[in-house]
C-alpha cells in the first residue's frame, strides 16, 4: 500500500484515538510489520517538526500521541482558562427569585406575579442549569412545576433555600441602597454567573 495513504490514515488516527497509540494497534490495522509502521510514524513525526506545526507527534514508550506543541501554552491557556462571567437580566434575575421563592410553581404562576409572558426567560435559566421541571401540578392540564437547582444554590452561594433571604430582608437592603445612592440595590441584575 502507498505511504502517503498509510500516513494519512496514521493522522487521522492519532486525532480520533486521543491516548497514545501503540505502533502494533496501527501496524496491525494495515497488516503491515510493526517496524514498518513505526517508521512511517517517525517520518510522519519529522514532516510535523519541519514545518514548525502548532501539532506535534511525540512518541510515548513505543506509542505516538498528538500533543500541542509547549511554545503555544500560553496561547491555549488564555483561551481556555479564563470563564467568562454571564450577567443574569433583570427579567431573568426577577423570574428567578419567584421560582426560589414560590418553588414549586408553574409557569402560569409565575407570569401572573409579573404581568408577562416568561418563555424565554425560563429557557435561558433552564439552559444554565439554575431553574428545572421538578414535576407536574394537580391543576387542570396538569402544567409542569418549575424550581432551582443545586447550580443555583452553588452560583448564589448557598448551602440549601433554607439560607435564601427573608423577603423583608431583601425590600430593606434595596431601599437603605437607594436612599445612600439613588441607584438601584443590591439586586439591580448586576449578579454575575460563573457558569
Amino acid at each position: 500500500m502507498n505511504k502517503k495513504i498509510i500516513k494519512s490514515a496514521f493522522e487521522s488516527m492519532l486525532f480520533t484515538w486521543g491516548e497514545p497509540l501503540p505502533v502494533k494497534d496501527a501496524a496491525d490495522v494495515f497488516s503491515i510489520d510493526a517496524d514498518e509502521a513505526y517508521e512511517l510514524m517517525c517520518e510522519l513525526k519529522d514532516e510535523y517538526e519541519q514545518e514548525g506545526r502548532g501539532i506535534q507527534i511525540r512518541e510515548i514508550n513505543g506509542a505516538f500521541q498528538y500533543v500541542t506543541r509547549e511554545e503555544n501554552a500560553s496561547y491555549i491557556e488564555k483561551l481556555c482558562t479564563p470563564v467568562k462571567a454571564r450577567r443574569l437580566s433583570q427579567s431573568a434575575l426577577e423570574v428567578l427569585a419567584i421560582v426560589a421563592y414560590r418553588q414549586p410553581v408553574t409557569k402560569g404562576e409565575i407570569e401572573a406575579i409579573r404581568g408577562i409572558k416568561c418563555d424565554r426567560v425560563m429557557e435561558g435559566l433552564m439552559n444554565k442549569g439554575l431553574v428545572e421541571a421538578v414535576g407536574r401540578s394537580q391543576a387542570i392540564g396538569r402544567p409542569v412545576l418549575y424550581g432551582t437547582t443545586d447550580v443555583f444554590l452553588e452560583n448564589f452561594g448557598f448551602s440549601s433555600l433554607k439560607e435564601l433571604p427573608e423577603i423583608e430582608d431583601i425590600e430593606y437592603a434595596m431601599s437603605v441602597s437607594e436612599d445612600e445612592d439613588g441607584e438601584g440595590g443590591p439586586f439591580d441584575g448586576q449578579i454575575s454567573l460563573e457558569l
